[in-house]
């Protein structure tokens, strides 16, 4: 757990240490994000959450923010950054950068020397591309979203 200042907190958890009511949480934002915002019907229950670390941003008992880093051993030998979400009143304050960070961090410390994988919407590149990413493929359709894949150097 890290204070993130106003009562709000850093809270880092693997899959099996989280609670129904946390899992629930989880789920909730994302399909409130990416399912219901981008209008986009897709399997967001994928079976990769019980692999992962996940990432929230809980201010008082709200989740505000979210997303999971899978270990290299999952994800082509890379630990992989995804599932990146923020509730649309914490959006606007610069919260997805300070995910990112945190994230940044952790990877460093859980998996050192690492390159770090994500799949991006296309249109949010200039955004991981301020925390180091780069694009490693050319742009394709998942979902029906154009995406593309990035990297960021150890």
């Amino acid at each position: 757990m890290i204070d993130g200042g106003s009562g709000a907190l850093w809270r880092w958890a693997a899959f099996d240490e989280l609670t129904g009511r946390e899992v629930h949480d989880l789920l909730r934002l994302r399909a409130a994000v990416f399912v219901v915002e981008q209008a986009c019907a897709f399997a967001e229950i994928d079976g990769r959450d019980p692999h992962a670390f996940h990432l929230r941003w809980i201010v008082g008992r709200d989740l505000a923010a979210c997303l999971r880093v899978l270990p290299p051993e999952g994800s082509g030998g890379r630990p992989c950054i995804g599932r990146v979400a923020s509730a649309k009143g914490s959006r606007g304050a610069g919260l997805g950068h300070r995910m990112m960070e945190e994230a940044l961090a952790f990877c460093a410390r859980r998996f050192p020397g690492l390159e770090i994988d994500l799949s991006a919407q296309a249109h949010l590149q200039p955004f991981y591309a301020r925390h180091g990413f780069a694009a490693v493929s050319d742009p394709y359709l998942e979902d029906d979203i154009p995406h593309v894949d990035m990297r960021r150097p150890a």
